[in-house]
């Protein structure tokens, strides 16, 4: 059975960025869903055309907030957070799902108080993961984190090697 993972608008930008979207196919183990509030929030052109066009390739599913908890939890998190990482949170808390985020701050406490540590994963643990399943070398993601750090996207390691030999 997949892990359904829920996806913000930053992670599909950063995978725009290196030209790997289409790992959120190659994730084996894993379904990645996007709630239409994100697919709003990406306004840049071509950006906005290569998520559609993913989406119309299945790359991911579109996924909208329609049960009550689900509403609900969103109308109050919209007070405080954009309206994708609501939606995000609102179907993630509900459903039981996992989070794909980059968000820091208020975003990233709400969701490691709501769900906790182990249901949310970033673009570099999303990397390291297709390292693990055999879809990217440790080249091409190091390569990956050059071209993301160009668009002002920063990590605490130098290589994905380094977190292979820790372990995590």
């Amino acid at each position: 059975m997949n892990r359904v993972v829920v996806t913000d608008a930053n992670i599909l930008i950063n995978l725009i960025h290196i030209d790997r979207l289409a790992l959120l196919v190659q994730l084996t183990g894993f379904e990645f869903v996007v709630p239409p509030e994100v697919i709003q929030e990406i306004n840049e052109p071509r950006q906005a055309a290569v998520v559609a066009t993913a989406l119309s390739q299945g790359f991911f599913k579109q996924e909208a907030l329609v049960e009550i908890p689900a509403l609900s939890l969103y109308a109050e998190l919209v007070t405080t957070l954009g309206k994708g990482e609501a939606a995000c949170l609102g179907l993630a808390v509900t459903k039981g799902w996992m989070i794909a985020s980059d968000e820091r701050r208020r975003f990233r406490r709400e969701v490691l108080a709501r769900i906790g540590a182990d249901r949310l994963v970033n673009t570099p643990g999303l990397l390291l993961l297709a390292i693990r399943l055999g879809v990217l070398s440790v080249a091409e993601a190091d390569a990956a984190l050059q071209i993301l750090a160009s668009h002002r996207f920063k990590v605490k390691f130098k290589s994905f090697a380094d977190l292979l030999k820790g372990g995590d």
